[in-house]
């Protein structure tokens, strides 16, 4: 089976309502592996897919919704990684953390105060070379 898109996500009410009842075969991937949009992946039971999203699709996320048919569901589980999280208090450390993580190519994501971190942080794949 070829996937060319991302049917929805589980972690979202239309996902959920997508998946209703069938059963969920997993794509267990590593971070690394998200922004692939071709790539050949085996879920937890042996089902083996090939995907091959469009340029413009967005990375893929936990719980992203590859296929939907008859009994089964197949979505994508992100591995655990160790992160850091960085929380700059003024210019001057945001300044020197940014240019250091652009000097190791370190991809970043971003969250506000609403966020599950309840602070403005930083937080990007853990590297000793970046404590």
């Amino acid at each position: 089976m070829i996937v060319t898109e991302i049917l929805g996500n589980t972690h979202e009410v239309t996902g959920r309502s997508l998946i209703g009842e069938r059963h969920v075969e997993k794509i267990v991937l590593p971070s690394a592996d998200l922004v692939k949009r071709i790539q050949r992946v085996t879920t937890d039971h042996g089902t083996e897919l090939g995907l091959r999203l469009p340029a413009d699709s967005p990375d893929l996320r936990d719980g992203d919704i590859l296929a939907v048919e008859e009994g089964n569901a197949i979505v994508v589980s992100v591995l655990p990684t160790d992160v850091l999280v960085i929380t700059p208090t003024s210019i001057m450390q945001m300044g020197f953390v940014a240019h250091s993580l652009g000097n190791r190519h370190l991809q970043a994501q971003f969250f506000d105060a609403d966020s599950d971190y309840h602070a403005e942080v930083m937080v990007v794949q853990y590297d000793h070379t970046v404590e």
